[in-house]
């Protein structure tokens, strides 16, 4: 149980890494504020950790709005009267497209949600955690924003400024009590990147085959490294960013 007792709010909790992080959280023993943009898939998680017998909130939230992410850590405090981790997921692609044909709308928001997002988030939730003397927050960042990805500009800038802006963080509150930390899927079996492999024959097969380990990872792999990051197991690791990736990062066949 790395998360007994305490209270952690995941955003993009409605699917995907999001989804497996809330969960995991709960089975850690933490208690859960469910973030998402759309409120129905927010529901549907807090609802299977209710169900699993732990306790949760389904709140939502567009992070790229100053307004919402603030009443989304004031819901959280309501409900359970502290915040001790979160996990910084939500994010927003912006297509694939060569760099040249990306259009500003895209670009404008992969940003927004994806990076400003996270900003946002940590703004509202560090002080809560100050007040409190300690805290972690986990923000989900991607490879893409470490070497970089063809047809993904956006979104590889935005993953970019994830990992900048986490080390940044991480460097202001380290003396406070305050964790910031980031982790790097790789290739994880969601339902964004299985409707990818749904539109384009053979990716599924070519992007396995970038992981030394020549498989897609699970959400739940992704979340088990986040629960410990959170946890006081990690009490000496702050501004570093994990990979999981499956050896996307010493497959030969990639570098």
């Amino acid at each position: 149980m790395l998360l007994q007792d305490k209270v952690g709010l995941v955003t993009g909790g409605g699917s995907g890494i999001g989804r497996a992080t809330a969960l995991t959280f709960a089975r850690d023993g933490a208690r859960v504020a469910v973030v998402d943009y759309h409120l129905e898939t927010a529901q549907e998680t807090a609802d299977m950790i209710r169900q699993a017998g732990g306790e949760a909130i389904a709140v939502r939230a567009n992070v790229a709005q100053p307004v919402e992410v603030e009443a989304m850590v004031e819901q959280t405090m309501a409900a359970f009267g502290r915040l001790d981790c979160a996990c910084n997921n939500a994010a927003f692609g912006g297509g694939f497209a060569p760099l040249t044909d990306v259009e500003e709308k895209s670009w404008q928001l992969a940003q927004d949600v994806t990076l400003k997002g996270v900003w946002l988030c940590m703004k509202y939730q560090v002080p809560q955690m100050l007040t409190q003397g300690r805290g972690a927050i986990v923000n989900i960042a991607s490879l893409s924003g470490v070497r970089g990805e063809a047809l993904q500009a956006p979104y590889s800038a935005a993953k970019g400024g994830v990992l900048a802006l986490t080390r940044t963080a991480a460097a202001e509150y380290a003396q406070r009590g305050v964790r910031i930390n980031a982790v790097n899927p790789g290739g994880i079996r969601t339902p964004a990147i299985l409707n990818y492999f749904a539109q384009v024959p053979g990716a599924e097969e070519r992007t396995a085959a970038t992981h030394a380990m020549r498989r897609l990872g699970e959400p739940e792999e992704v979340a088990d490294a986040v629960a410990y990051l959170c946890s006081d197991r990690a009490t000496f690791i702050t501004g570093t960013t994990l990979d999981v990736d499956g050896g996307i990062m010493v497959n030969p066949h990639t570098l």
